[in-house]
């Protein structure tokens, strides 16, 4: 993925900010020679803040950000003034972005909603200033409380695309194709493999005002849950869908074992994929005939629903967009 601007995984250092000290301070006035502690209350350390952004639809923003820090805390003061808070930080991603810890790879948290804000790393909590420690016993208390230090830590982004409706197929499947006549999304389309390496996202019209999101995703290959291919970058997109749509061109030496192929790499990656809804999907329709489709269509699973179509003829795309729309909103 060398030279694209999508970007889907980064590893970055982030540090919160460290609270400001307490101060120690006594009341000191003209007719006051003997005033009481009045240090003031450190400032809380900056946070680090995630908010999610519809707008954004990569991680490129961050690539070359390796180190993000806040800011410190200010100490207290005299007079019970508390110290200034340090600025928090606030980092937009994309929807669909998960951060784990680099050492353990445990989810810290989900990004999935606009707008949607979650504190990343705290910023340390500010000191008590010695104004805290008077009593009846101890009313010139020359201590107060240090502040507390922010988290830091390597921690890892990954982007998993959002749509209602993934791709799913070998290179050459056609997937490129297909969102380019359903929506005014451009993909790369070229007749060799791997001409998608990154997901392609499109907006697909439906009847009346209604529309819903089609993202090609990359093709896989036997082997993809292992790497193989990139294959593991590529499967991760698959997760965030709402239903799959198992492309298998018609020219396949063997549509059933391809699609065979195609479901095992899914549960080997993440057995939940298993349950995910799906349509398969035989493009290239315009090379069979009514016939050899009868026949075809006895080879397939039966509880799966299948379309035939073309998007060089435009053949069933309407029926097929039909099918996609019901499975979403079952």
């Amino acid at each position: 993925m060398e030279g694209s601007n999508f970007i889907d995984y980064v590893k970055i250092f982030v540090r919160s900010g460290n609270g400001g000290g307490g101060s120690i301070h006594f009341r000191r006035e003209k007719y006051v020679p003997m005033g009481g502690p009045d240090g003031g209350d450190g400032g809380r350390g900056g946070h680090i803040i995630l908010r999610g952004n519809k707008q954004l639809w990569t991680l490129l923003h961050l690539k070359y950000k390796k180190h993000i820090h806040a800011d410190n805390g200010n100490s207290g003061e005299g007079g019970l003034r508390s110290g200034k808070a340090g600025e928090d930080i606030v980092i937009e991603v994309p929807l669909g972005t998960i951060v784990r810890d680099a050492e353990t790879m445990e989810k810290d948290l989900e990004i999935l909603e606009d707008g949607q804000e979650i504190i990343w790393m705290k910023g340390g909590r500010g000191g008590q200033g010695n104004n805290h420690y008077k009593s009846a016993t101890k009313q010139a208390p020359r201590y107060a409380q240090s502040g507390e230090a922010g988290d830091e830590g390597w921690k890892i982004l990954e982007l998993k695309v959002l749509a209602d409706v993934g791709l799913v197929g070998f290179p050459n499947a056609g997937k490129s194709t297909l969102l380019s006549v359903v929506s005014a999304a451009k993909p790369e389309i070229a007749d060799y493999a791997f001409t998608t390496l990154v997901p392609n996202l499109g907006v697909v019209p439906y009847r009346g005002d209604r529309s819903f999101i089609m993202a090609d995703i990359p093709g896989i290959i036997e082997g993809a849950h292992a790497g193989k291919g990139l294959g593991v970058r590529f499967l991760r997109h698959i997760e965030r869908n709402s239903c799959l749509l198992f492309m298998i061109p018609a020219d396949s030496d063997d549509i059933k074992k391809e699609y065979k192929i195609l479901e095992r790499e899914l549960k080997l990656y993440n057995k939940e994929l298993a349950h995910k809804p799906r349509v398969i999907g035989i493009s290239k329709s315009d090379l069979l005939d009514e016939e050899l489709k009868r026949l075809l269509a006895k080879g397939l699973p039966k509880k799966i629903p299948h379309v035939f179509f073309s998007s060089l003829t435009s053949e069933n795309i309407p029926m097929l967009k039909d099918v996609l729309w019901k499975m979403m909103n079952e």
